[in-house]
């Protein structure tokens, strides 16, 4: 997805004002979601929205999102965002989450999505790591118990 900022965008200081980022990051996540399982789709978290550098007035906004991984009703999405000020022909990434959202059917209810296969050794390693980023979105919601989060539970066991 890409998107122009413009006046209307910005905060004080001519950047762009860090609401209306997530705005964009939600709609481009939501769309790959989408895509992905075919269905519609919720809002279910935001992980760890980083803002490395500001977004000028100007700037031209890219913003990519991937399906790293379903779950039975859920699914990882991962977006890298990039400014590029095309005058001075400068591009630089100025931010990157990772959100997850519930297909649901028309009553509602959560309703299962087809597997995600990552091909590329990128996407195996953004695969590999869902679950782990899922348990402790899980723990920090306090939708599982810390003793149950297994994959956790490895990155912390010493040899």
């Amino acid at each position: 997805m890409t998107e122009l900022v413009l006046p209307n965008d910005t905060n004080t200081l001519n950047n762009l004002m860090g609401g209306r980022m997530m705005h964009l990051m939600d709609i481009a996540a939501a769309i790959a979601a989408q895509k992905h399982s075919n269905r519609i789709v919720v809002t279910a978290s935001v992980d760890n929205v980083s803002f490395r550098d500001a977004i000028r007035l100007g700037s031209v906004v890219t913003l990519q999102a991937q399906v790293t991984r379903a779950f039975s009703s859920s699914m990882e999405v991962h977006i890298d965002v990039w400014a590029e000020d095309i005058p001075s022909g400068t591009k630089m990434k100025t931010n990157e989450a990772f959100f997850t959202f519930v297909a649901v059917d028309q009553s509602g209810r959560p309703i299962d999505v087809p597997e995600a296969v990552p091909e590329t050794a990128d996407e195996i390693a953004l695969y590999d790591g869902a679950l782990r980023r899922r348990q402790l979105r899980l723990v920090l919601a306090g939708r599982m118990k810390p003793t149950d989060a297994t994959e956790l539970k490895a990155l912390f066991e010493l040899a």
